[in-house]
């Protein structure tokens, strides 16, 4: 009997009370679910690169870098949460991550500091754009609440371009 009972709640929906429509829940979802799969990409690689940064600048990089990805994996939660909010769901494997993201792995066996921090530099540039393309399609729904929080993400994710792109910066040619 339990284990009919299990399968039969295994089977329910996972109705969220929600003030959209049908087809915003879906847009709304997909899109941020997307994007989720990205961060964790994003994060993912952070990590990676922290924990084989190597050179002259270690400690400074690594220490960025472990900053940055405490900031990255921090929005994961408020994403997937966001989703659940709204009336969707959301990511629930690594396969599922791996079949949406749209960031570029880096499996190589070394990458140069300055190359780890202009991918990553160019990762986060790529999670703005699509935050702003999500942002778009919360304002063709309502969603204020979603496109506030994107506002202060891509803030963030900003900021990250901003220290990754001074980190890489090659001052000594003046103009």
């Amino acid at each position: 009997m339990k284990a009919e009972s299990a399968k039969a709640r295994r089977k329910l929906p996972l109705d969220t009370p929600s003030h959209f429509a049908d087809n915003a829940i879906k847009d709304l979802s997909g899109a941020l679910t997307a994007l989720l799969a990205d961060f964790f990409a994003v994060y993912i690689k952070t990590k990676n690169f922290h924990w084989h940064m190597s050179g002259p600048h270690f400690r400074d990089y690594h220490l960025l870098l472990d900053e940055q990805g405490e900031q990255i994996f921090a929005a994961t939660d408020d994403i997937a949460e966001r989703v659940r909010k709204i009336g969707g769901t959301t990511l629930r494997s690594i396969g599922q991550i791996n079949s949406q993201k749209r960031i570029l792995d880096n499996d190589a066996a070394f990458v140069t500091p300055n190359d780890m921090l202009s991918e990553l530099r160019d990762d986060n540039l790529q999670l703005v754009d699509e935050m702003r393309q999500v942002h778009d399609l919360c304002d063709e729904h309502g969603d204020v609440a979603t496109a506030s929080l994107l506002e202060n993400w891509i803030d963030e994710a900003e900021r990250r371009v901003w220290f990754l792109f001074e980190a890489t910066r090659d001052i000594s040619h003046k103009a």
